[in-house]
């Protein structure tokens, strides 16, 4: 009876640290809602209340009429830079990490050491000679300026390399037999039975890109090629920061990202496990 009751007291004492570590999570968006829905007074207020006098639904309204930050243009800006940053990343890095592990070269592994060299080198390096390349494009407040140049991941391919050094060889063989080329094999064997890697690796890109803000900063110069991360910006001046709409404006630019992570969490925590990541 003593061990059983050891048990339970375990158990109640982990569901307990639980809930505690879920609410202290949970305590950053209570606050976006909170301040989303107030009044400048009850932001500003120095009497901390739990919720505010009353909830201002309108700030929402606001928010979206708002016509010297158009909010609606920039979220449906960085939606599109997000799934076309994340579709054009995964479909490059993972026929160079599904080449460079399974397909026969000598110098693969001279490549794959140069891959990951470009890790060790500080954005701010390639920074400015970025720019000036897009720039000299003319691809300056255009979706192509903000999406091209942010394709190469050497993370995303490390991490199929990693996972494709796993597949089972057996399906490939089928494969060959039934007279599929690499390409053939890695769209109609590879792709399909590789689900896990892939929304591992693309609910990643898919948050780095909804939440870069320097690169979209310089590039998006026009209003029109804001994105959501730069419309945020625009609340805080030097002047005045408008915290009711700057906080219901977090609060809205983070349900997609929550959208996603809840539709591919179980996913990505098989991709993560069967990458290699840790070997």
């Amino acid at each position: 009876m003593r061990d059983d009751s050891r048990v339970r007291a375990g158990r109640a004492l982990r569901l307990a640290l639980l809930i505690a570590l879920a609410l202290l999570f949970l305590i950053p968006f209570y606050l976006l809602v909170r301040n989303g829905l107030a009044a400048e007074s009850d932001i500003t207020s120095p009497e901390w209340t739990f919720f505010p006098s009353s909830l201002h639904w309108g700030n929402v309204n606001e928010l979206f009429g708002d016509t010297s930050v158009p909010y609606a243009r920039s979220l449906l800006n960085s939606a599109l830079i997000a799934v076309a940053t994340t579709l054009g990343t995964l479909l490059l890095a993972s026929l160079a990490g599904y080449g460079l592990a399974r397909i026969p070269y000598r110098h693969a592994n001279k490549v794959f050491y140069a891959i990951l060299g470009t890790l060790m080198v500080p954005a701010a390096v390639t920074f400015v000679p970025s720019f000036v390349l897009v720039s000299s494009l003319g691809w300056i407040s255009t979706l192509r300026g903000l999406i091209v140049p942010t394709l190469f991941s050497a993370f995303a391919c490390f991490v199929f390399r990693q996972y494709f050094l796993g597949f089972p060889g057996e399906l490939e063989d089928a494969a060959r037999v039934d007279g599929l080329g690499h390409w053939r094999t890695y769209w109609r064997v590879v792709v399909p039975n590789s689900r896990p890697v892939f929304a591992a690796v693309g609910t990643i890109v898919f948050i780095g890109a909804w939440n870069s803000f320097l690169w979209p900063l310089v590039i998006g110069q026009d209003r029109n090629a804001w994105t959501v991360q730069v419309a945020l910006s625009s609340f805080t001046t030097s002047q005045v920061v408008r915290l009711h709409e700057l906080f219901i404006a977090a609060a809205v630019s983070i349900v997609p990202l929550l959208v996603v992570f809840l539709f591919f969490q179980r996913w990505i925590v098989a991709g993560v496990e069967r990458s290699g990541i840790d070997d």
